[in-house]
């Protein structure tokens, strides 16, 4: 595995943002896994917040054309999973501070939807 290539990834997914939190989908939890074979073929693994997201169209594929920017990447693969489905507590209890959920919280992902 190309590992300065891959942490280049995880440097340009941090700074993509669901667009509904005001994190980083890398902080978030919502990437479930980054593969990077030698060739430069990249594969990721990510989920969005609801199945029914606004962004569930649109978010993989600004990560497919981020990461498909990056010098030395050849192909980007994006698969969308609902399984495991993503919820609050895969917030790092930094990204819950940050929402103010530092505290005892009864929220789903549907409490951060417009």
């Amino acid at each position: 595995m190309n590992e300065t290539l891959k942490e280049t990834v995880i440097s340009v997914l941090k700074t993509i943002y669901d667009p509904e939190i005001p994190i980083d989908i890398w902080t978030m939890h919502l990437i479930y896994g980054v593969d990077v074979d030698e060739e430069g073929n990249v594969k990721i693994v990510m989920t969005v917040t609801a199945p029914n997201c606004p962004v569930a169209e649109t978010l993989p594929a600004e990560v497919r054309n981020r990461v498909q920017a990056i010098m030395g990447v050849k192909k980007v693969d994006v698969e969308l999973t609902f399984d495991p489905v993503w919820s609050i507590d895969m917030l790092s209890d930094e990204a819950k501070a940050e929402l103010g959920l530092d505290g005892d919280y009864n929220f789903s992902a549907a409490d951060f939807l417009y």
